[in-house]
């Protein structure tokens, strides 16, 4: 292999000769790993090679040790430890550590992505003890450019994710820090050298624990960041503020002193900065400031609530700085861009999530400056003024007491109300977006015969007027629909008045030939929230209003082959799911009454099926749609089995589509439930689908599927008997599925769900059975089901839904067999600590505690049955 042109391959325009050049790469790792690694190395290092091509081996030998799938990681590190020579592993990391030292930089951080490889797989096994002291060194002696790229690569391993590579770290704390605090201090004239050091500090803020507990290391520490804030080169002042935001969020604490001493006086001087990034970091650290306090706020009540004694130290930095700190994010926000687009991230938007935080950490104390700023900007000649004034009176809604808001909110409502006509179409999106923050968060201030009227005519008016305000106005829209709702199932509501006009309104936005897609996103979005907000006046008008989105979606589909672009099919695929999503809506409003329209809804829906390209987001409301319509129409939906179940059986065998499978998994579950003993005939079809994907699919469908087991066996009774056997088989093997020592939180929350659906299968199965002869057949597996719940009642890794359905299936147990025939099985005393833990849970929800209390109940009754057959 020419290694050379193969990595010249890798960075190929042309796409095959890209590809071919990678699975050369592979071949090669996978034929001589040992050889592979060492020519890479020996490339990487040839200070005579092109930047280019040593920047290819590096990534090379990063992406060598780079797997998102852990088994395969873990696959990857084992052939290092135990399938390279001492002698080459000391040739490949003497290489790339030389490579520190290039001249190239590209080519040193390439050196220190691959370092940081090896080192998550050594320093946990104290393999490679001399290289956090050998980057010490070169920090302390070295040239600028292996000072910098050495400084890189502490700051890589210390960002590194990997969990025993993070643990092991504590252990070299003492020598990251050496390096770190040299390089950032301010007699380090080189500021590339400064910048490295302050951004490997800042990741280097959870490992440093200990010395942050001593006073006089914390203190060096602490000075040498604050002087960073100082420094010259821009690049270093942005970084000491963002080191700043860690320290502050690992170690407040420890920050009382260094607060009054230095870090109050600096923060406001970095937000006050004309540098954008010193500015934003400067006022994220308030930010940080904000969310430690809430927490900590939090965590005390709760503690308190508990009876604890120990509470976390409270200093209240937001509070005591408001009147400061406040006044300066105000300004902030007046530096808008009107040019940002959506997601930017400028000064001005870091300023008002600054103040929304704000406003919930210190509640009522920032009404006044802020009241003050609005009052004084308003009515500013200056587009900007006006618009942060309005901004910062919707940002302190959520925070201060309702009730302290109520006259403030009364008076100004009529200005905002009137500000949606603004000159500045800025201002008409942050009125429309502050109005909306009123009905969300302080909907009860508001009255609705004197308010709702005009707060939805300018809304409407603003929706009606740009795209570019449109999805701050469907939102505001959302929340008026949302909070004037009133009881679920009322015959009227304050929006009844208002719906015809407010439907005719939507219908015509989104009709409009000038409409882009955005706008007519959010018309359909505003009028699904209307639908699913109507009271029971306005059903009638629902039901109207399906007619005409069934008509709409209908004249979709031919359009299908008018389709010539990649905008042609986003812009026919958001128009179908819009007007889907209304229409499902409309079935879940009206329930049983939608049966007159719900053959042309399901003839409509089978033509989009039919038309729709693979991997569209269509199919998705489809059939969330013919679910609800199943669960509305009952046994009746069965007339439309024939001619659907292609459509669901193609969803159930697409696991290249895993959102598209999950969404059929349910849909199952719904169709079994609406038809019972009618959807017999099917069962054998959906039920090889879905063992068929147990064996194949990924983890995050199993759950689901073990659920719609449950759901089966209750819709067709006894009739389960044939599949009982192999369902039974598949959840046990399921139970033996248990956390290793390594496991990430991504497989923690997978098996919990996992035991869940065991559970909610073994549920159904139980309900299924019980009182009846064929219970009987249950009995070769109650002793492991009980199995799994012992290992749920030793492991705290659980979720409210799991705890209940194994309340659930405890009890159905005893019921199932009230003769005590497993009796023994319930004097278990880890089942009585179960079912107490589940009961006295104040987190949980009153139907979980009340299915612990049944539970209860049943466990008494098989407990003092054992009781008196022993005694007999």
């Amino acid at each position: 292999m020419n290694v050379t042109q193969v990595l010249e391959g890798t960075l190929s325009p042309d796409a095959t000769t890209r590809t071919n050049a990678e699975q050369q790469l592979l071949h090669a790792a996978e034929v001589d790993f040992a050889g592979y690694l060492t020519t890479l190395g020996q490339e990487l290092a040839n200070e005579s090679a092109a930047p280019h091509i040593r920047t290819a081996a590096g990534l090379a030998l990063k992406n060598a040790f780079t797997f998102r799938d852990l088994a395969k990681l873990r696959e990857v590190q084992e052939r290092w430890i135990s399938g390279i020579s001492p002698e080459v592993k000391a040739q490949v990391k003497e290489l790339a550590l030389k490579t520190l030292a290039s001249k190239d930089a590209r080519a040193g951080q390439s050196a220190a992505q691959f370092i940081v490889s090896i080192a998550a797989i050594e320093l946990p096994r104290n393999e490679w003890p001399e290289l956090m002291n050998h980057l010490v060194q070169s920090v302390a002696t070295g040239t600028d450019q292996l000072k910098q790229a050495s400084l890189i690569t502490i700051g890589f391993i210390c960002e590194s994710q990997d969990p025993e590579l993070r643990e092991s770290l504590a252990a070299h704390s003492n020598a990251i820090l050496t390096a770190v605090v040299q390089g950032a201090r301010r007699e380090e004239p080189n500021m590339d050298i400064r910048n490295a050091a302050i951004k490997a500090l800042s990741d280097s803020v959870d490992f440093v624990r200990s010395n942050m507990e001593n006073e006089g290391e914390r203190n060096y520490i602490m000075q040498v960041v604050c002087e960073a804030t100082q420094a010259d080169d821009l690049r270093v002042q942005a970084g000491a503020f963002g080191c700043l935001n860690r320290i502050m969020g690992s170690y407040y604490d420890k920050m009382r002193f260094y607060m009054e001493k230095a870090l109050f006086g600096l923060s406001i001087m970095g937000m006050k900065s004309e540098e954008e990034d010193v500015a934003k970091l400067a006022i994220e650290f308030w930010c940080t400031v904000c969310e430690e306090e809430i927490a900590i706020e939090d965590d005390n009540a709760a503690a308190q609530a508990e009876g604890a004694t120990e509470i976390r130290p409270f200093f209240n930095f937001a509070r005591v700085a408001c009147r400061e700190v406040v006044p300066v994010l105000l300004q902030c926000m007046c530096k808008q861009d009107e040019d940002a687009t959506e997601d930017e991230y400028n000064i001005s938007r870091a300023a008002y999530q600054a103040l929304q935080l704000y406003a919930q950490c210190v509640q009522g104390d920032i009404i006044q400056p802020v009241l003050t700023f609005v009052e004084e900007n308003i009515r500013n000649e200056d587009w900007r003024h006006r618009d942060a004034a309005v901004a910062a009176f919707g940002a302190i809604m959520d925070g201060p007491d309702p009730k302290i808001l109520e006259p403030l909110i009364k008076q100004a409502l009529s200005v905002l109300i009137s500000m949606m006509e603004d000159s500045s179409i800025q201002v008409r999106d942050s009125t429309a977006y502050a109005l909306g923050r009123v009905c969300d968060f302080c909907s009860e201030t508001l009255d609705p015969d004197v308010h709702l009227q005009p707060l939805i005519t300018c809304l409407f008016n603003g929706l009606a007027s740009s795209p570019k305000i449109a999805s701050s106005c469907c939102w505001a829209l959302m929340n008026v629909a949302d909070r004037f709702a009133g009881d679920v199932g009322a015959h009227t509501n304050p929006l009844s008045k208002h719906f015809q006009d407010s439907v005719k309104s939507l219908l015509t936005l989104t009709e409009r030939q000038d409409a882009d897609n955005q706008l007519r996103t959010a018309g359909y979005e505003v009028l699904n929230s209307f639908v699913t907000n109507a009271a029971n006046d306005s059903l009638p008008l629902v039901a109207t209003l399906s007619d005409v989105m069934i008509q709409r979606l209908e004249q979709t589909v031919p359009m299908q082959q008018q389709v010539v672009s990649v905008e042609d099919r986003i812009t026919l695929e958001e128009m179908q799911t819009s007007l889907t999503s209304v229409l499902l809506a409309i079935v879940q409003r009206l329930e049983t009454e939608i049966k007159p329209q719900a053959d042309r809804i399901m003839h409509v829906m089978l033509q989009v099926l039919s038309t729709v390209p693979p991997k569209s987001s269509v199919p998705d409301v489809v059939f969330a749609t013919v679910g609800a319509i199943a669960s509305a129409l009952e046994e009746e939906f069965v007339k439309y089995m024939e001619s659907f179940t292609p459509f669901l059986y193609n969803a159930l065998g697409n696991q290249e589509e895993p959102a598209l499978c999950s969404m059929a998994i349910g849909l199952v579950s719904d169709i079994a439930r609406a038809l019972n003993e009618k959807v017999q005939p099917y069962c054998d079809a959906f039920m090889n689908y879905l063992l068929n994907n147990l064996r194949s699919a990924t983890n995050q469908l199993k759950p689901a599927i073990l659920e719609t087991f449950g759901d089966i066996a209750q819709a067709i009774g006894t009739q389960f008997d044939v599949y009982l056997p192999v369902v039974a088989q598949v959840l046990q093997q399921a139970s033996a599925v248990t956390a290793s020592t390594d496991v990430t939180m991504e497989m923690l929350d997978y098996i919990v769900s996992l035991r869940e659906g065991i559970m909610d299968a073994w549920g159904g199965i139980l309900l299924t059975y019980k009182g009846k002869p064929q219970a009987a057949q249950l009995q070769p597996y109650v002793e492991s089901i009980f199995q799994l719940l012992h290992i749920i009642s030793q492991d705290m890794s659980r979720s409210e839904g799991l705890m209940r359905a194994s309340m659930g299936v405890l009890g159905d147990l005893a019921d199932t067999f009230p003769n005590g025939e497993f009796a023994s099985f319930f004097r278990n005393d880890w089942v009585t600590a179960l079912v107490r833990e589940t009961r006295n849970n104040r987190e949980y929800s009153p139907r979980t505690i009340d299915t612990a209390r049944w539970t209860r109940e049943q466990v008494k009754r098989q407990v003092n049955m054992s009781t008196a057959a022993a005694m007999a």
